[in-house]
């Protein structure tokens, strides 16, 4: 692995009331998608991710399996994990993101009784207000 690519940010702080596997899952593929984690980069070892995050190798297992089921990453056998060189499959999780995020963004403002617009005009507004 080249070791200026962070697989996971120092910062990561992991949510007790969540699986960690999903965590990584969704931290690594935010990170392959952004072009943090270029394609074809190679990934560390199953072992090592789990060493350096001090957790379960099961849990980095899973998480790696289920990034293959997403067709971000590759694993050769005797070469090591890979993040996938398809663009189309990198686009298609970007675009994954955004839907979900899209539907959260209008969960939370349905939960304010206002409009997904209303919030972004908002936002607009305090942002200008800001700038005065």
């Amino acid at each position: 692995m080249d070791p200026s690519i962070e697989l996971l940010p120092e910062q990561f702080q992991i949510n007790p009331s969540l699986p960690i596997y999903e965590q990584f899952v969704e931290a690594i593929q935010g990170r392959i998608v952004s072009g943090l984690i270029p394609p074809g980069s190679r990934l560390p070892s199953v072992r090592e991710l789990a060493a350096g995050r001090g957790v379960n190798p099961t849990t980095a297992a899973r998480t790696y399996q289920e990034l293959e089921r997403l067709g971000l990453i590759v694993t050769y056998r005797g070469q090591g994990t890979f993040v996938t060189r398809e663009e189309d499959v990198i686009g298609e999780a970007r675009k994954a993101i955004m839907r979900k995020a899209i539907r959260e963004f209008k969960a939370v403002a349905g939960t304010l009784g206002i409009s997904a617009e209303q919030m972004l005009n908002f936002d607009k507004e305090d942002s200008n207000a800001s700038e005065s």
